[in-house]
């Protein structure tokens, strides 16, 4: 009887709080899109920069980077923690203007804000009548690759994990639908379905590949282990499929390169198939390259490094 009076009481103020979420995040996007893409972007990351340290998740960034950079002083990892939350705040308040926000043009006389490097990559992958593979990681602005996709027609669909409240998952959805192109929930009734159904099709799959997953793979990164999601291994094994992975580095001058990486050659078997570990090393070996580069643009707040508590499944 208590646990179904509490599953009630949750359930209502679900009703009653996520459509008043929802309204006030609205409200928020409204006066993002008001002050502009570069005034709304500095004011996110200066309440993320400020409101940040006094969170839980601040702990968290701290402790993962006294363990991957012992050698830097307090001072030093403080201040790449800093600018991981101002980051993220610029990035969560840059969703008001993700329509407007990518403004690249190959044949543009002036730079845009955003630059992109490898674009031939896309273009081939748009072209070659093949499946293919992208993986990215929580860096700079990580929603732009896949608006980029749908700009330069790439049959794209982006795997991504909905938030848990219905009405900011709906409000999610919603931003990203009118700017990118295909989305898929990671999990759920018919996810693994649409998820093969996009590279039976000869599409493309993207996922972001740099947060604990559970059921993975043991990884190196950062020079610790880690785990890590064999899903887009497993599918290139699959389907024979060439796998890219893709950036964002923001730049001074509120500005944004995209670098798409020419095909990866991953690891195989004697039969010479993909070998899923291996490829899921390789995968993690490039996003570890980009967090080196700019550590102070990654999502260091999430536990990432987190032991296994059982043994791995197989994962060919």
């Amino acid at each position: 009887m208590m646990s179904r009076s509490r599953s009630v009481l949750k359930a209502t103020k679900a009703r009653i709080l996520g459509p008043a979420m929802a309204a006030a995040v609205r409200g928020v996007f409204a006066f993002a899109r008001m002050l502009g893409p570069s005034w709304s972007s500095d004011l996110g990351a200066w309440l993320a920069r400020g409101v940040g340290p006094f969170l839980p998740q601040h702990r968290i960034a701290l402790a993962n980077l006294a363990a991957i950079y012992p050698d830097k002083t307090d001072a030093e990892r403080r201040a790449i923690a800093r600018g991981a939350w101002a980051n993220l705040g610029r990035t969560g308040a840059e969703y008001a203007h993700l329509a407007t926000l990518f403004d690249y043009d190959p044949d543009a006389t002036t730079p845009g804000r955003v630059e992109v490097e490898g674009i031939e990559h896309f273009l081939a992958m748009r072209d070659d009548g093949k499946p293919g593979i992208v993986f990215s990681a929580h860096l700079g602005n990580w929603e732009l690759p896949a608006i980029c996709a749908a700009r330069f027609g790439l049959d794209a669909t982006a795997i991504f994990r909905p938030p848990n409240d219905p009405a900011a998952a709906r409000l999610v959805h919603e931003v990203r639908s009118g700017t990118m192109g295909g989305l898929t929930a990671s999990a759920g009734g018919g996810a693994a379905f649409a998820i093969n159904g996009v590279l039976e099709r000869g599409g493309h799959l993207a996922q972001l590949i740099d947060q604990h997953f559970t059921r993975g793979v043991v990884v190196s990164f950062m020079g610790r282990p880690a785990l890590a999601n064999p899903l887009l291994a497993k599918l290139a094994r699959h389907y024979d499929c060439p796998v890219h992975g893709v950036r964002v580095t923001r730049l001074p001058g509120h500005r944004y390169r995209i670098t798409l990486t020419p095909p990866l050659a991953l690891p195989r078997d004697p039969e010479g198939r993909i070998e899923v570990a291996g490829a899921v090393q390789a995968m993690t070996a490039v996003v570890e390259g980009w967090v080196q580069d700019t550590p102070e643009q990654w999502l260091w707040m999430h536990r990432r490094w987190r032991a296994p508590q059982a043994p791995r499944a197989e994962v060919s």
